[in-house]
């Protein structure tokens, strides 16, 4: 793991350095005292390669004297604008530029003319975009060359803030380790994270502090979890309910955050097709963001209390699964017609919703789920969707993501919808059409909502899992919804009477 630490010290003078660029190609204070002292070497770099600082735009220098290995220019764009996204983004650009033997690296937040930006604030979030970009899931490789592996083993962020950039950090560093710990879950193989397994790994979040708790099937049976259990019959990994509760010091009623964790999707005996069957491994990452926001949430102490619950399940086909037609009767009683075995995670969230209602009568609940294919045609990898029966709910959600870049786009539900989920022999069938499946889907979740409860669900099955690189994210597993939901919470912590 990168190990990240801060510096007031003047400009490093060895070793590789990222130095911010306003636009323009305007250097701040240090950097253009550094480009004097080398003898305008910064200043011709930028003329001959065309860089005007545009934002997130790099220029590397190698060698630019015989003690700086290389000197890696990154764009801030307009000084005024920049803000803690922005911030973020350099700070894992710079990280994704630094290669070579460079053991150890400075990240100058420099000053720059009209930059309103809490240095501090800056410094801190650019250290956690470093770390975020820095993340590299090599567990299984084995053969790889010294020149695959990084040999970025450290990172010193330089600034005027000093101390005070650490402290920031701090929290921010905690945010991290639940992202990590999400990465890993989802990008870990079906055979390996079992819901047994991922249940464990939930309950290592009880050195934080947090109070976890494993239903097993037998308990579930008790409870009159169909749903759930008709998802599950079919694998030989038994499933698990999941509970996490972390209890902050105010006496409200908690946030309660519900995850679908179907550790691997085949579709059941409505089986998918075989291409890229493989990414269905990522079928969990619902229950992976709830459990990485847990470990956020505690490990940076949060005042507010926030219960996570993931349903876990393996959904496969055998002599034992469900069919096509069967009917199965949630934990509330009401009846579902399973006409597709692969509209499955629906089926987990009814009874992991009624839970959470049922035994912390929360204030506001946010579901995550890697749900329909159809969110996917319809925003891509840039939203994930955003469902609401309550207003602010929504906005705050819709607030919360926006400021860490985990962006949501709000789609309707109504009555309409609502109609397409009409069974001729149950209360409703776990489909509603060729038509707006991921409306549908949201509409099936909200009949699990009880009166007056405030509700949101997430799918983010668009943005659980990336092909290519991107500021702060490298190819593969997102975490998506960690940094959102702990900000959502951060910012409950901030509003008094909420």
């Amino acid at each position: 793991m990168l190990k990240i630490s801060f510096t007031s010290d003047p400009l490093p003078t060895q070793g590789a350095l990222v130095l911010t660029v306003a636009e323009k190609g305007s250097l701040g204070a240090q950097g253009a005292a550094l480009d004097k002292k080398l003898g305008g070497a910064l200043t011709r770099a930028m003329d001959n390669g065309g860089f005007t600082g545009a934002k997130e735009k790099t220029l590397t220098i190698l060698s630019p004297s015989p003690a700086l290995t290389r000197i890696v220019l990154i764009g801030m764009g307009e000084p005024e604008k920049a803000d803690a996204a922005l911030w973020a983004r350099i700070g894992g650009t710079g990280m994704a530029a630094l290669s070579g033997k460079d053991v150890t690296a400075y990240l100058l937040i420099d000053t720059h003319k009209g930059l309103d930006e809490d240095t501090a604030e800056a410094a801190a979030q650019a250290a956690l975009g470093a770390r975020l970009r820095s993340y590299r899931f090599d567990l299984y490789r084995t053969k790889q060359k010294p020149e695959d592996k990084p040999a970025l083993k450290n990172l010193i962020v330089a600034s005027s803030a000093g101390k005070t950039a650490a402290s920031r950090y701090a929290p921010l560093d905690k945010v991290a380790d639940g992202v990590e710990l999400a990465r890993d879950l989802v990008s870990e193989p079906a055979n390996v994270l079992t819901p047994a397994a991922l249940a464990q790994q939930a309950k290592t979040l009880e050195k934080l502090g947090v109070k976890v708790t494993l239903l097993d099937a037998k308990q579930m049976k008790k409870f009159g979890m169909g749903a759930l259990l008709g998802v599950a019959q079919g694998s030989p990994n038994p499933p698990y309910l999941v509970v996490m509760e972390w209890q902050g010091k105010g006496k409200k009623a908690p946030l309660c955050f519900v995850g679908k964790g179907v550790t691997f999707d085949t579709g059941g005996i409505s089986l998918k097709p075989p291409a890229g069957m493989w990414d269905m491994k990522y079928d969990m990452a619902g229950s992976a963001a709830v459990i990485g926001a847990m470990k956020a949430i505690a490990g940076r102490k949060a005042k507010e209390s926030v219960v996570g619950i993931v349903g876990l399940v393996e959904n496969m086909p055998s002599g034992t699964a469900q069919r096509p037609g069967d009917v199965v009767t949630s934990a509330d009683g009401q009846t579902i017609e399973v006409q597709n075995t692969d509209a499955e995670g629906r089926l987990v969230l009814a009874d992991a919703l009624w839970y959470a209602q049922k035994f912390f009568k929360p204030r506001a609940i946010v579901d995550l789920a890697t749900l329909t294919g159809a969110i996917k045609v319809a925003l891509g990898s840039d939203y994930a969707g955003l469902f609401s029966n309550d207003d602010t709910l929504a906005d705050r959600l819709s607030q919360a993501g926006k400021a860490v870049e985990e962006k949501l786009w709000r789609l309707p539900l109504g009555e309409s919808y609502d109609r397409l989920l009409k069974s001729d022999i149950a209360d409703m069938k776990n489909i509603g059409g060729p038509d707006a499946g991921s409306i549908t889907a949201a509409q099936f979740l909200q009949r699990f909502i009880g009166k007056g409860v405030a509700w949101a669900h997430l799918d983010i099955a668009g943005t659980a899992w990336q092909t290519k690189d991107s500021a702060v994210i490298p190819q593969g597993a997102t975490a998506f919804g960690v940094r959102l939901l702990d900000q959502f919470v951060a910012e409950a912590e901030g509003r008094s009477g909420d």
